[in-house]
């Protein structure tokens, strides 16, 4: 596995709406891959390989998606003491801010601490309440002066963490979704002959409500809907085996269902006999709460799609890091691979 890739792919920022710098990292390894790449109005990136089966006279789409941005903040006040409050870009578990390490991207990259009430002032109710977003500020070190020479109103803030091996596991911050990028990217490193035109979607602003997935989507009003994200591995000491919903070293996962999304049972039945036929380790998911780019991808297009997603178990979800396994990551580019190589040997009759 290219761990120095998924690293820089996990590292480079790229927030909500500031997905710059990730974009340009996946258009320089799409290059030497993809003869058709696109990027559209919203900033989503389109790499299109055509496949070689005409059905009735009309070519076959297949939109693979995975999202390129990450949970981050967004500048909304800078104090007269220099300290820094924001709104977050997408979904946080706030408890596990405490004392981390961010980036301020300004105009120059600043390092900065997220800062809340010292415990040792905390009244007793406080001490046994549950932290919010608003209870927490940025420290920059710095005065406000110094601040805003390099960091205004609107600048993008994401997490400070590098990628490690742990075990046999990768853990860094942007496990969700930089893994599902690495996935799709190798994927189509090794992807040759296909029956069906293939528009491999690397998304944007997905955290904040699937924007790009649902424009890109009714631009290529694909006949078939692949969607790549992580999922909750709940398998820690704790849990209860009805909660876990996925577990990590225990292969890549088949969505049924989130809260957006019914999968179709055709590409559910699909993916599970493709598995089973190449020997591709799977478990079943179904997350009752949530979504991915799978919603966009089956109701966006003009014709619907028939949709389904893989998934990658992933512990530690939308904390300050996350942790994925290599095994389940190696499973989901060969169960994608295989999908895409054989869509056209499926029944697809309802």
């Amino acid at each position: 596995m290219n761990i120095e890739l998924l690293k820089k792919i996990c590292e480079v920022p790229g927030a909500p709406g500031f997905e710059s710098q990730v974009r340009n990292l996946i258009l320089a390894e799409l290059k030497p891959i993809c003869n058709e790449i696109q990027v559209d109005n919203m900033g989503s990136v389109i790499a299109i390989k055509r496949g070689v089966s005409d059905v009735d006279g009309q070519q076959k789409k297949v939109m693979v998606a995975a999202h390129m941005d990450e949970i981050g903040f967004i500048v909304t006040h800078i104090d007269d003491n220099g300290f820094i409050k924001f709104h977050p870009l997408g979904g946080f578990d706030p408890k596990t801010l405490t004392a981390q390490r961010v980036i301020v991207h300004g105009t120059k990259d600043l390092i900065g601490v997220m800062g809340s009430k010292p415990i040792h002032v905390m009244s007793p109710e406080e001490k046994n309440k549950l932290p919010k977003l608003t209870d927490y500020f940025i420290d920059m070190g710095m005065s406000k002066e110094e601040v805003m020479k390099f960091i205004k109103i609107g600048d993008p803030i994401t997490r400070d963490r590098a990628l490690i091996e742990m075990g046999d596991c990768v853990n860094c911050k942007s496990i969700d979704n930089r893994v599902a990028v690495f996935i799709l990217l190798e994927a189509l490193k090794s992807l040759e002959d296909i029956p069906y035109d293939l528009y491999a979607v690397f998304t944007v602003q997905e955290e904040v409500g699937l924007r790009g997935a649902n424009v890109a989507a009714h631009a290529i009003n694909p006949d078939f809907g692949i969607a790549l994200d992580t999922t909750i591995a709940y398998d820690v000491p704790g849990s209860q085996a009805h909660e876990r919903i996925t577990e990590l070293g225990k292969g890549t996962a088949i969505k049924i269902m989130d809260a957006m999304t019914i999968c179709d049972y055709r590409m559910v039945d699909f993916m599970k006999k493709t598995a089973d036929k190449k020997q591709i380790r799977w478990q079943p998911e179904i997350l009752t709460a949530g979504g991915t780019d799978t919603a966009g991808l089956q109701r966006m297009g003009k014709n619907g799609s028939i949709a389904g997603a893989i998934s990658i178990p992933t512990r530690h979800l939308h904390q300050v890091i996350e942790m994925a396994h290599k095994n389940d990551i190696q499973s989901s580019i060969d169960l994608l691979k295989a999908c895409v190589e054989e869509i056209d040997q499926y029944s697809w009759e309802h």
